[in-house]
């Protein structure tokens, strides 16, 4: 290059002087500024578009939409009032129960024949025969074994008088509340702990079991007929002889009676293991 050229001469010529410009090197350098302003340029624009398209967007969404809102009027409904329906007239009354000629009765005194009054005077035996006697004369019919209906309460509910047939001198097998030894089942454990022998022969024989035994207990609580019923031969006398011993019992309640009645109670006969 000449020397009056160099000091005008762009940088890229002078580096790129002698070699081969068509490479594509030298037209990289060349246009590089302007691709560069051609990118910022570019990236501007898209960041603008950017911001543009989110104010647009958020303007959109904080755009109240109006909401119609009509009044809607309601028909007035019409109740219908209850009337006041008088009460049911009361059932009628039941006849009634026909009259029974009565003659009064008149203790009697012993006074002189003038001295009786005819309204004191005794009644014929024969009127008596069909007739009641009473406090009052009363007209009415003959007395013919007529009954009056029993009284109706007021609830329209008629109950007969009931009568308790229950025979309560007998001895029951059943009742609502059994006799008890007093003070239960523990005052009944203590006693056994107390007054329980273990027969010898039984105890070399190693014999142990349940005895029941079966006794009645009276209305005072006495206990008698006791016999065992079921368990070891062994060791029916001892538990028999334990219920002879054991005094008052409670009696059994039926229908709020203290009555007779039998009883069962077991026994049982246990021999301590050596550990």
């Amino acid at each position: 290059m000449d020397v009056n050229k160099i000091l005008s001469a762009d940088i890229l010529d002078i580096i790129f002087e002698g070699r081969n410009k068509e490479y594509g090197a030298y037209d990289l350098r060349k246009t590089y500024n302007k691709r560069l302003a051609t990118a910022l340029i570019a990236t501007a624009a898209l960041c603008l578009l950017l911001f543009v398209g989110y104010i647009l967007s958020n303007t959109l969404a904080n755009q109240k939409k109006e909401v119609v809102v009509q009044d809607v009027q309601l028909e007035d409904m019409k109740t219908e009032e209850k009337k006041n329906e008088p009460p049911p007239p009361p059932p009628p009354k039941p006849p009634e129960p026909p009259k029974v000629e009565m003659a009064k009765f008149t203790p009697p005194k012993i006074v002189k024949d003038e001295e009786v009054k005819e309204d004191e005077k005794p009644p014929e035996i024969e009127k008596l025969e069909d007739t009641k006697i009473g406090t009052v004369n009363q007209e009415g019919i003959k007395d013919e074994g007529i009954v009056a209906p029993p009284v109706d309460d007021g609830k329209g509910v008629v109950e007969a008088p009931k009568k308790d047939e229950e025979d309560y001198d007998k001895t029951f097998t059943k009742v609502e509340i059994e006799s008890d030894y007093p003070g239960g089942t523990s005052a009944w454990a203590r006693y056994l702990n107390k007054s329980l022998r273990y027969p010898q022969e039984a105890i070399d024989n190693e014999i142990q079991g349940t005895v029941v035994v079966q006794f009645i207990v009276d209305k005072e609580g006495n206990v008698s007929d006791v016999e065992a019923v079921s368990g070891p031969n062994e060791l029916r006398d001892e538990a028999v002889r334990v219920i002879k011993k054991s005094g008052k019992w409670t009696p059994a309640i039926q229908n709020g009676r203290q009555v007779k009645s039998y009883k069962k109670q077991p026994i049982v006969f246990r021999l301590e293991t050596e550990g």
